[in-house]
């Protein structure tokens, strides 16, 4: 079946659907400076490890996704499972 993408700025559709897909808040490790959080990422199972990325609160995520002005584009699959290939893109 043909894939599907979303786009969305919803704090709520976002945790919700990292979380479908056993997913949580994180960064780029070192990248971070005062509280700046770094450069964002999603952790999930099997990705990239803790020598790569560190684990942030949501709090954190969210205030460094709207600072930057981003919207998170992922997929939605119709008949099959969702990838959890998303991409954190300009508004």
């Amino acid at each position: 079946m043909a894939s599907q993408r979303s786009t969305t700025t919803d704090h709520d559709e976002i945790r919700a659907w990292v979380e479908k897909h056993d997913g949580r808040p994180a960064a780029v490790k070192y990248t971070a400076t005062g509280d700046d959080p770094g450069v964002l990422r999603i952790g999930f199972p099997g990705g990239m490890g803790p020598d790569v990325i560190e684990q942030i609160t949501w709090d954190q995520w969210f205030g460094k996704f709207e600072d930057e002005g981003l919207a998170f584009c992922y997929p939605r699959r119709q008949g099959e499972e969702d990838s959890t290939s998303f991409r954190l893109v300009e508004r």
